[in-house]
């Protein structure tokens, strides 16, 4: 099998052998952050979250972050019982206690908390939520270009689970990585449910075609922030944006593809289902957008 990577590949940092948790009001060292076998999260996957990204001093975006959380938080009628200025203050106070100004990453979880009895109806969660911040100290290190597998998993409708929640139920995406990983790729490439291009198993996806930028329609993929914010910088560059329907034909023939997310802003892609991506390398469209995001979260 070739040379896997993936598109949360960090440095190794030792500082990480130590961090401080957030966990339910305490910060406590990563050993001693336990949470019960009864936490609706682990037993039911029943929670939602957020990644945050620290860039010289800021959470990037933070404000959208925590109006992403408290909305799917009130879609699956889970309360948070922190309101914002707290859980930012949760925040703020993890990262003074990491000591980090810079290339950190924060995973804020919230669960409906821990269960009486083993079974899934929500009245058995009775004890509040459960919520831990961890933050690691990250600077991303993607060694070459992703390549990307079709599998036959697809992003469903939403009156199943709608795929623009950030819920703690990530087995359909895992069993996406999984399928692209037995494929010798790195990560997934899922279709919506119309057979059209969509989202990977971890991040938004875009294409470049004669100049022009294509993503999905939004309809069945994460509610990305970055995406938003790369639909933005196109627009402000100049750069014909459109979310639309295309197929996995349109994408084969890409001059460069690339994904969003939290974590890796703009990772590009090489491969598609073997095929080449433009010149398997980041391309000049990309490169534009990505050097405009490193100004716009104040990384540049």
């Amino acid at each position: 099998m070739p040379d896997s990577t993936f598109t949360h590949q960090a440095e190794e940092d030792l500082r990480n052998n130590d961090i401080q948790i957030w966990l339910n009001g305490q910060i406590v060292h990563k050993d001693d952050a336990k949470v019960s076998v009864y936490d609706s999260g682990f037993m039911l996957g029943d929670g939602v979250w957020e990644g945050m990204r620290l860039y010289n001093g800021t959470w990037a975006f933070l404000d959208e972050h925590m109006d992403r959380l408290f909305e799917a938080a009130k879609a699956i009628d889970l309360d948070i019982g922190m309101d914002r200025a707290a859980l930012i203050q949760a925040l703020k106070d993890t990262q003074t206690a990491n000591g980090m100004t810079t290339d950190a990453h924060a995973r804020l979880m919230v669960t409906r908390g821990v269960k009486t009895r083993p079974f899934q109806h929500p009245a058995l969660s009775q004890q509040g939520p459960t919520i831990t911040i961890i933050m690691e100290h990250s600077r991303p290190s993607i060694p070459r270009p992703i390549r990307l597998a079709t599998v036959p998993h697809i992003r469903g409708l939403p009156m199943t689970q709608d795929p623009k929640l950030n819920s703690h139920s990530k087995l359909n995406c895992i069993l996406a990585c999984i399928a692209a990983e037995k494929a010798g790729a790195d990560e997934a490439l899922m279709l919506d449910v119309h057979g059209f291009v969509n989202t990977t198993n971890a991040c938004n996806f875009f294409i470049v075609r004669k100049g022009e930028v294509w993503t999905s329609t939004g309809d069945y993929c994460m509610n990305g922030i970055t995406r938003r914010k790369v639909i933005q910088i196109c627009r402000d560059l100049g750069v014909p944006v459109f979310e639309k329907n295309y197929s996995l034909v349109d994408t084969y023939g890409a001059d460069e593809a690339f994904l969003t997310g939290s974590f890796g802003a703009q990772t590009p892609v090489s491969e598609i289902d073997g095929r080449d991506i433009g010149d398997g390398q980041l391309g000049p469209v990309t490169a534009r957008i990505r050097e405009a995001y490193q100004k716009m979260v104040g990384a540049a």
